[in-house]
């Protein structure tokens, strides 16, 4: 990406996008960064078939993504919950498909955070309740956590 500095000399950025997911049984929620791995937004969602790896892999490629992040259940302990397993087999298979870092992160209450967030926002209730909505903003908000807590997110 380039851009031009106040004297219009030109000034290179590095793209840094990142995938947030937000793994589920029947749909998986995608969220992207910004290219320069500040702000998570919600992508979309899809159903998790035996073609959702493929499709995570083309984003991938499309966005030249390179850190995917992971939602991993937890359960009010810290400890792995039982959905774990599951996460784990599909990041297995997710990482013989792209060549992005792929790291696992805390989702706890995020399908909750964004259903309040959603409303804070003033989305319709029926918009509220689209569980494709909900999926979408929990990656977004898994991604984001993620932004936050590391240095990725700090550009100054």
């Amino acid at each position: 990406m380039k851009w031009s500095d106040s004297l219009g000399e030109p000034v290179y950025v590095h793209r840094k996008r990142m995938l947030g997911i937000d793994y589920g049984t029947r749909r998986i929620g995608l969220a992207l960064s910004d290219p320069l791995g500040i702000i998570a937004t919600p992508l979309e969602t899809i159903a998790n078939d035996n073609a959702a790896v493929e499709r995570i892999a083309a984003i991938v490629d499309r966005e030249r993504t390179t850190t995917v992040v992971v939602g991993m259940p937890f359960n009010l302990k810290g400890e792995k919950a039982k959905k774990a397993v599951e996460v784990e087999t599909f990041v297995a298979l997710l990482g013989k498909h792209v060549r992005a870092e792929i790291i696992l992160w805390d989702e706890r209450f995020t399908s909750t955070i964004a259903q309040q967030t959603l409303r804070t926002m003033g989305a319709k209730k029926k918009d509220r309740q689209k569980k494709s909505t909900i999926d979408s903003m929990a990656a977004a908000i898994i991604l984001q956590s993620f932004l936050s807590s590391t240095k990725h997110s700090q550009v100054c």
